[in-house]
């Protein structure tokens, strides 16, 4: 058994247990059952008000907690991608709320790729050949299509491009050329959340078919030069 594959199993061991620690917590800790329950329901009350003291009340620690739900937010995927954006806003004004999810999202992002990156041996060298085309040709585009339409988990993605062997540096410039103009957009219409979600599934919509039309017309004149 090579060291590389136990430290793999390891990783996993790890994360799954910390999972299953936190769901036991849950059902057995009742003051852990409450906050969860609380920052549930404040959260996702659309009171500004409510919201802004909910977060203010940990002080210092305030921007601290945002980055940490932001981190969380890669397994609790219940929660919209683009509300610690609106509760950073709320609670200390646009550029610091931004600013405050830009960074929560570059850690999440970290975080997730190298725990995908674990698991490359399970994309053996035959299917990341298969793969690599796409990737090196249409990765960047694709991670910029999964931070800003609301159709796909904006968190997965970050697995998916560790998994697959996208590097780090082209991953992380393509997650902030989508989350910079999502953040700068929620941020702007956080005080209307219904007309922010309709416009999210308009971007994310036109997005979706304006690239998969551009891979359509790339491919097809990829196939066209090799046949020549």
């Amino acid at each position: 058994m090579s060291k590389n594959f136990i430290q793999k199993y390891l990783s996993f061991i790890l994360s799954g247990s910390i999972l299953i620690f936190l769901v036991i917590l849950y059902f057995v800790h009742q003051p852990f059952q409450d906050a969860i329950k609380e920052a549930w329901d404040v959260l996702l009350s659309e009171d500004r008000e409510r919201i802004r003291d909910y977060v203010q009340q940990f002080g210092i620690l305030g921007p601290l907690a945002i980055v940490v739900f932001i981190i969380l937010q890669m397994f609790l995927i219940i929660f919209p991608s683009w509300l610690p954006i609106i509760v950073g806003v709320l609670a200390y004004g646009f550029w610091w709320g931004v600013l405050i999810n830009l960074v929560g999202v570059g850690i999440a992002s970290t975080i997730g790729y190298f725990i995908g990156k674990e698991f490359r041996g399970f994309v053996g060298n035959k299917k990341y050949e298969k793969w690599k085309y796409w990737i090196r040709n249409y990765s960047f585009g694709t991670v910029v299509l999964f931070r800003v339409s609301p159709f796909f988990s904006n968190d997965a993605i970050s697995f998916i491009a560790g998994i697959f062997r996208m590097r780090y540096k082209k991953f992380m410039m393509a997650t902030y050329a989508g989350m910079i103009p999502l953040s700068l957009a929620v941020g702007y219409f956080s005080t209307d959340v219904d007309k922010l979600e309709n416009g999210l599934y308009w971007i994310g919509g036109v997005g979706a078919v304006l690239y998969a039309f551009y891979i359509f017309m790339d491919q097809k004149k990829q196939k066209q030069h090799d046949k020549e």
